[in-house]
């Protein structure tokens, strides 16, 4: 391997490709194709968001790396296949950042983040068209995309041809009604309906979250690190007592969860 600065992403290359090496790689580098690297590509992912979310940059800086060798390990395979290669990667997203940027790299004009946001929409839509891609309204949606993240594209897609509610208290009826769809289901006890009556309500509230221009996925994440927080307190409390789980009743552990958020 050359010896070249560890700032130079010809050295993070020069490392996959020995990695991959035939005769003098790692066994279980040289085992890995797209199917198998790619749940540790979305896994990396997810903890560059958790380093987010817990502001911690010196970890960012880690986790982008993790990212970054994704990204890498990938374009290696792909070059080993002759498909493309580390460059082709950056030469396509280059290339599309200006195509999409023509107020910033040409004589295009944009005032607001809005105006842009509303360009890149329309740029995109433009070539799923040119590729094909462009017959729904709705496609070229992931099919691999984590499924709260996939309903709220699906709903934007629909948004942007008019399929939708004209305000928050439209959506929050919905919301509602799905409810008193999944009640229905459960009093059948009807397992399949109790799951697509669950759905329905799930898609229905990230429509509602759109609509009150809040992302569903870090509403959620702050809506679970605030349980967490608060289920700690009430184990605290049990400890303390000197008493199990099973000492408490409902009542009882309703009492120290109400506790726990008077702490708040």
């Amino acid at each position: 391997m050359q010896q070249t600065s560890k700032r130079d992403i010809r050295t993070l290359l020069e490392i996959m490709a020995t990695l991959r090496d035939p005769v003098r790689g790692c066994p279980w580098d040289r085992e890995q194709d797209f199917g198998s690297i790619a749940p540790y590509t979305i896994e990396e992912a997810y903890e560059v968001a958790d380093a987010i979310d817990r502001d911690d940059l010196p970890e960012l800086r880690d986790e982008l790396g993790d990212l970054l060798f994704q990204v890498v390990f990938h374009a290696q395979m792909a070059s080993e296949l002759r498909a493309f290669d580390f460059g082709d990667v950056v030469a396509a997203i280059s290339e599309k950042m200006i195509r999409r940027h023509p107020h910033v790299f040409g004589a295009g004009r944009i005032e607001s983040a809005e105006q842009q946001h509303d360009a890149w929409e329309a740029l995109k839509a433009s070539e799923r068209a040119a590729a094909g891609r462009g017959a729904s309204a709705i496609g070229g949606v992931g099919q691999a995309l984590p499924a709260l993240a996939r309903a709220e594209k699906l709903g934007k897609r629909a948004a942007r041809v008019g399929f939708d509610w004209p305000d928050a208290n439209g959506v929050a009826d919905k919301v509602r009604e799905e409810l008193d769809e999944l009640t229905a289901a459960l009093s059948q006890g009807d397992p399949r309906r109790i799951q697509e009556e669950l759905g329905d309500l799930l898609l229905a509230c990230t429509s509602l979250a759109r609509h009150c221009r809040t992302d569903p996925e870090e509403a959620l994440r702050q809506a679970c690190r605030k349980f967490e927080a608060r289920f700690r307190r009430v184990e605290d409390a049990v400890r303390a007592q000197g008493l199990e789980w099973r000492d408490f009743g409902a009542a009882e552990l309703d009492r120290l969860w109400e506790e726990a958020k008077a702490l708040e």
